[in-house]
């Protein structure tokens, strides 16, 4: 029975929002079946709401929460446009953890993954992480200006001959020379997603969430390409602070529409003709900030022309000027073999077909509920049911059908559960 408080407050916030909890044991990256979860309006913590508990996927059904109306996330106001939650995570033989601040948006999917400690001593302890405010609706520091194209000529400055997709950055989580921060290892399209739906709402024209997307990656591919903080002395690539770089949050929740449009653009970066490098394309809300004088991209306004129907390019050059395009990283690193070039589907045959489904073996040795196939090279029905499989357990359409973003997604998944990379 849903108790007075809650009643209250979905008479207050009568939209809807859906929120899904995927749980990982952070030792080895496989799923964890049968976590009991546990949510509550982080307003009214000790209220439950929803108790679930995770498949053999370790993930819970779909949730469908209250949230605030759409129109405050579509125009600067000042209420807040989302809801926060509070998400209790058990299981038997692990640490519990508490993740407050889960940000639901209205007519959005809100995916919490939640990583899982083996439990040591007396079980008393609890990990708790604290999810601060949206940029565009809390207060950060603004950017401090930089040159949007480093100095070649410099000493040290410039150190990598191409650009390569990094499998992993060292975020710093702080402003520079704050010896107290953590500096954290996530996998780059983690980075991004989180950068992304800590700084744009996923209810926005997808041409807009993929003109900001290619923002981020540019800037960030700019850090690592450059490694501009190593070469000041610094052990990390990129700082979590926005007077520096981008709004990076340790353990928030990530947006499926913005989780889907980075997998669609992760190799991509933002050029200008006869520059190696990627651009570090700087921007401000446009709201608390302003920066359009500087020929940076407010993401405010970013949002106003998609809403008039531009593309990403469009409006990236809006901004940034006519002379600015998309690009193609030559490598990603980490990836056991490179996207082949063309979909698989039924009918295909051939190495790449094979690789495949020797991945979704692997894969389903951690993951159940996938089926494992026959590795004979061909792209049967069964093979084209187990991607289904997988594609649904990773929030991917179920199309049956291996194309790009499914593709990186099986050597993720496969990289992740079949090795722990050395970190070091």
């Amino acid at each position: 029975m849903k108790n007075h408080s809650y009643i209250s407050m979905q008479q207050d916030m009568p939209d809807q929002g859906q929120l899904q909890v995927t749980v990982l044991d952070s030792a080895s990256n496989r799923p964890v079946e049968n976590a009991t979860v546990r949510i509550s309006y982080t307003g009214v913590p000790d209220n439950v709401i929803e108790e679930i508990r995770t498949d053999s996927s370790g993930k819970t059904p779909m949730l469908e929460l209250v949230a605030p109306p759409l129109e405050y996330s579509m125009k600067p106001v000042e209420q807040q446009p989302y809801a926060e939650y509070t998400v209790r995570i058990s299981a038997e033989g692990f640490t519990p953890k508490e993740v407050a601040g889960t940000e639901v948006l209205p007519h959005s999917i809100a995916r919490q993954g939640a990583s899982l400690s083996r439990q040591q001593g007396s079980g008393e302890d609890y990990q708790r992480i604290v999810i601060g405010p949206h940029t565009l609706f809390g207060e950060y520091p603004p950017k401090n200006p930089e040159a949007e194209i480093k100095p070649i000529n410099e000493t040290g400055e410039i150190v990598l001959n191409k650009v390569v997709i990094p499998e992993y950055i060292v975020v710093h989580d702080g402003p520079i020379g704050d010896t107290s921060a953590q500096d954290y290892y996530v996998r780059y399209k983690d980075y991004i997603k989180n950068v992304a739906s800590s700084e744009i709402y996923a209810t926005w024209p997808e041409d807009t969430i993929r003109a900001n997307v290619l923002a981020i990656m540019s800037f960030t591919l700019n850090r690592v390409y450059t490694e501009w903080y190593r070469n000041k002395g610094y052990d990390y690539t990129i700082t979590s602070s926005t007077a520096y770089d981008h709004k990076w949050i340790n353990g928030r929740n990530i947006f499926e529409s913005i989780d889907r449009i980075v997998d669609e653009l992760f190799e991509n970066y933002l050029s200008r003709p006869d520059v190696r490098q990627p651009i570090l394309t700087q921007y401000c809300d446009g709201r608390q900030v302003q920066c359009r004088d500087r020929g940076w991209m407010t993401q405010w306004g970013s949002k106003a022309l998609g809403d008039q129907g531009y593309s990403a390019i469009e409006i990236l050059r809006s901004f940034y000027g006519n002379d600015m395009y998309i690009n193609v990283a030559e490598a990603v690193s980490g990836i056991p073999a490179s996207w082949p070039g063309y979909d698989l589907t039924i009918g295909v045959t051939g190495e790449k077909v094979q690789q495949i489904q020797e991945q979704l073996n692997a894969i389903a040795k951690a993951y159940p509920a996938i089926p494992t196939v026959t590795v004979d090279g061909i792209y049967g029905p069964a093979t084209a049911a187990s991607v289904k499989k997988f594609q649904n357990v990773f929030g991917l359409p179920t199309s049956g059908v291996v194309d790009y973003p499914t593709w990186y997604k099986i050597q993720e998944i496969y990289v992740a559960v079949t090795r722990i990379a050395e970190l070091r």
